[in-house]
């Protein structure tokens, strides 16, 4: 990050704006994934999360994110929607850490904000996959809608240090093909300065594992109703890419009915 007075000074404005929106519902999502949760599986004595630990949990992650995010040039970063996905990646990182200094085991403390981050997620997806329904009635017309505008806003490619994503539709599918993301680039940028206690895991196991859930809410979120995603090939374990497929009919349990052709060394042309 240059060391210009007018440079931290807009990346602080922007973290500002953005805890600002984001407080409420990552409170409510706190609450809802953690209040009631044990502390440790492994020792029911620990006790369970209570209202109080939730809110000086939230405290203590708030007090995180400016200073996990204080390396980052934000004005280098170039929409507000790539903007706001590598600041909820400060979050997670901030969430991760506030978790294991408390004394909460890796993996455990991963599944943790990851259910509220997915809690969170949720309620983001919901406006755009209402709105859709609205206007689409066919599950496939509907999820392809949704996806469009989703790279629109917030997966908008304007190259590095933003996303760099190709999308297109084919008959009974949508294709995503990612070769960055920026919310993982900060996440490596912040484990390559300040050392590995498993940030890229744990944004694995949370953004990551999303898609399938998502994909399905997109599908028709039906009870039982599921397999409507692939990715073969994930940046986050170390790919070259995320080739993505997203397909509303879905499979018979243990089965698979979308074939690949692309690979993260051959992306297919691009479709508009």
């Amino acid at each position: 990050m240059r060391n210009d007075a007018q440079v931290i000074e807009k990346t602080s404005l922007t973290l500002r704006v953005f805890a600002r929106l984001y407080r409420p519902f990552i409170r409510r999502a706190a609450r809802h994934a953690l209040h009631g949760r044990r502390i440790d599986p492994a020792r029911p004595a620990a006790g369970r999360f209570l209202r109080a630990d939730v809110t000086a949990f939230l405290d203590d992650v708030w007090c995180r994110v400016p200073v996990i995010m204080a390396g980052e040039d934000f004005t280098a970063i170039p929409t507000t929607g790539n903007k706001n996905n590598v600041f909820l990646a400060g979050v997670t990182i901030a969430a991760y850490h506030a978790l294991l200094d408390r004394g909460i085991g890796r993996r455990y403390a991963m599944e943790l904000f990851a259910d509220v981050g997915w809690k969170l997620y949720e309620t983001m997806v919901k406006v755009p996959f209402l709105f859709a329904g609205a206007t689409a009635s066919d599950p496939q017309r509907r999820m392809d809608r949704v996806l469009r505008w989703l790279m629109r806003f917030p997966f908008s490619a304007p190259g590095r240090p933003g996303y760099e994503v190709k999308a297109w539709a084919e008959p009974g599918r949508f294709n995503t093909y990612w070769t960055y993301c920026a919310p993982l680039g900060f996440v490596q940028r912040y484990v390559q300065a300040h050392g590995d206690r498993g940030e890229v895991d744990a944004f694995y196991r949370s953004w990551c594992l999303y898609d399938w859930p998502f994909a399905d809410i997109l599908a028709g979120g039906k009870a039982g109703d599921r397999d409507h995603y692939e990715r073969p090939h994930t940046l986050s374990l170390g790919d070259s890419a995320c080739d993505m497929c997203w397909h509303a009919a879905g499979s018979a349990p243990g089965q698979t009915t979308i074939d690949h052709t692309s690979t993260p060394d051959s992306p297919p042309r691009v479709q508009d």
